[in-house]
């Protein structure tokens, strides 16, 4: 059975920083591909970054390029998405995806989903 559990998310203030970290179980880390989507209050999910099942080639929406950084601990099966310089559109719930494609960037492409976890950016 796969899972993908996320910790690390809560309140943060504009302009500050949050980790998010997603630790699989279930599959053969290294072989999938790993990243984050996230939802808004009445809006849709969309792609945040993703990185490449070989590790070598990440991918980010231009919201979040050069403020969001993704990594990955094939170690640790444990995927990080360091946040900075948060704004309150950043506010959203973050969810974990894996897909067995090389990099993702759409929904159709994930195989697997983690329930997400609340991030809140106050102004």
């Amino acid at each position: 059975q796969v899972q993908l559990v996320e910790s690390g998310g809560g309140l943060a203030q504009a302009g500050g920083p949050l980790r998010l970290s997603c630790v699989a179980s279930g599959l053969r880390f290294s072989q999938y591909a790993i990243g984050w989507f996230r939802q808004a209050p009445g809006k849709e999910r969309e792609f945040v970054a993703a990185f490449s099942q070989s590790g070598g080639s990440k991918s980010y929406a231009d919201s979040v390029n050069d403020r969001f950084t993704i990594s990955r601990d094939n170690a640790k099966n444990t995927v990080y998405l360091q946040m900075n310089s948060l704004q309150p559109e950043d506010t959203a719930v973050y969810c974990c995806a894996a897909s067995g494609a090389y990099i993702f960037r759409e929904e159709r492409s994930v195989d697997y989903w983690g329930q997400g976890t609340q991030v809140t950016v106050s102004s």
